[in-house]
């Protein structure tokens, strides 16, 4: 990748100005149910507020578009630079994150009235047809919103589930549990041999995601379908939480000192699970995939079944032939959805939630950062995290393809995070 640029786009400059609009519009409808407060509170360091979110984004286009490309701009409040950074260092300081949540002013209005006077300058920039530099900044920007969206969400879902009266998010129909027919467990076999993986070229995509290069793999199974909650119910049952051989050593110990008993915002109530959803307080679907564990869960599930989590590689040349179709934000179901009983092959490689692999997030052979702030964005993180494939039910559609790789600590479970099984050939 030439670190001089970002990526080839390949939207015309009509379409890039819809792309802008629609993805600008959704953040903002995905902040109509949520009051100022709900807004404002920050509920453990590695969430933030959905006013930050909202804020955040808008800071993006303002510092890395706008400001050195539009030479008669003017910033809304010379402030928000300080307020709404987030971790690149080459553009000043900021707010300490695990302080986000203190900033009670502005209030989430005047975010508000931010968000269209930016919107009003990207638009005069866009239309002056700018060269293709900018036009990449702004995809980029695009492409950063629908991420920190999905975060909004996860991080509402975070606080929300902090709250002792539970409140829904959304409406809390439908209900979760619904009528299904267990889908068996099967694999499907895949050779070995010589596989590309990483990003073609073809469109958008981040740094992280290429260069494109060959990786050799034995062969290898791959379950058709994500774990489900009936299958983790059956995990906890055989006190699996409770056997250490089953854990890596830095996972046992969070078991110990968290006194994890389950999956995040599971409870068990007269003999039923219960878990806090974006729709509310609602009874576990046993055929839906699991959802908001950790690396280190589903490390030790996968050894509880005598099976292994999939590679990023296998991952990948598993799926790249799929299409990313799947339950993403766009169903408006926000929270996963059961397989199909009556589908053979693969399911599920696409939202519903990120798969969890063995793979740490590294860099691909000759990555190079691009040069200035923009070279901040995945690069310094690749470091002691490990990959997700796929996206989850709060992905926005058209965010994800087969090469996208997410990335969090081993111990994160507040994200739609799961898992897939794997097993050597």
């Amino acid at each position: 990748m030439n670190p001089a640029r970002l990526f080839q786009s390949s939207l015309a400059p009509d379409d890039l100005e819809l792309l802008f609009q629609e993805v600008r519009g959704i953040s903002e409808k995905l902040g109509e149910p949520l009051s100022d407060a709900d807004a404002t509170v920050q509920s453990m360091p590695d969430a933030s507020p959905a006013k930050w979110h909202l804020a955040h984004t808008t800071w993006f286009f303002e510092a890395m578009v706008l400001s050195p490309h539009l030479p008669e701009y003017q910033p809304f409040d010379e402030r928000f630079s300080f307020l709404f950074n987030s971790y690149y260092e080459t553009l000043g300081a900021r707010q300490p994150r695990p302080r986000r949540g203190m900033v009670t002013r502005p209030a989430l209005d005047e975010i508000y009235k931010y968000r269209k006077h930016v919107d009003a300058a990207v638009g005069r920039l866009l239309r002056s047809r700018p060269g293709p530099e900018v036009s990449e900044l702004v995809e980029l920007g695009c492409h950063h919103e629908q991420q920190h969206q999905e975060l909004l969400l996860t991080d509402i879902l975070h606080l929300f589930a902090q709250n002792p009266i539970r409140p829904a998010y959304r409406d809390p129909s439908p209900v979760a549990v619904e009528t299904q027919t267990p889908t068996p467990l099967s694999f499907t076999a895949f050779d070995g041999g010589i596989v590309e993986i990483g990003h073609d070229g073809a469109g958008f995509a981040f740094d992280s995601e290429g260069p494109r290069h060959r990786v050799l793999t034995e062969p290898f199974r791959l379950a058709d379908r994500l774990v489900t909650n009936a299958e983790w119910m059956e995990f906890i049952a055989d006190r699996g939480y409770r056997s250490s051989l089953l854990w890596l050593s830095e996972g046992w110990a969070r078991v110990l000192a968290e006194d994890w008993s389950g999956p995040l915002y599971w409870e068990l109530r007269d003999g039923q699970y219960w878990a806090m959803t974006l729709r509310g307080f609602q009874p576990v679907d046993p055929t839906a995939p699991v959802a908001h564990v950790s690396y280190f869960e589903a490390d030790a599930f996968a050894t509880w079944a005598g099976k292994r989590l999939p590679t990023e590689t296998e991952w990948e040349a598993a799926t790249r032939s799929l299409g990313p179709v799947g339950n993403f934000l766009d169903t408006g179901r926000l929270r996963p959805k059961p397989a199909s009983p009556r589908t053979t092959g693969l399911q599920q490689a696409f939202g519903d939630v990120w798969e969890w692999t063995r793979s740490p997030f590294s860099p691909y052979p000759r990555f190079r950062a691009v040069e200035g702030a923009v070279g901040e964005y995945n690069g310094k993180f690749m470091s002691g995290q490990f990959v997700l494939r796929g996206g989850s039910c709060v992905t926005p559609p058209g965010h994800i393809r087969a090469s996208y790789r997410n990335f969090f600590p081993a111990h994160t479970r507040w994200q739609f995070s799961g898992l897939r099984l794997a097993e050597d050939a």
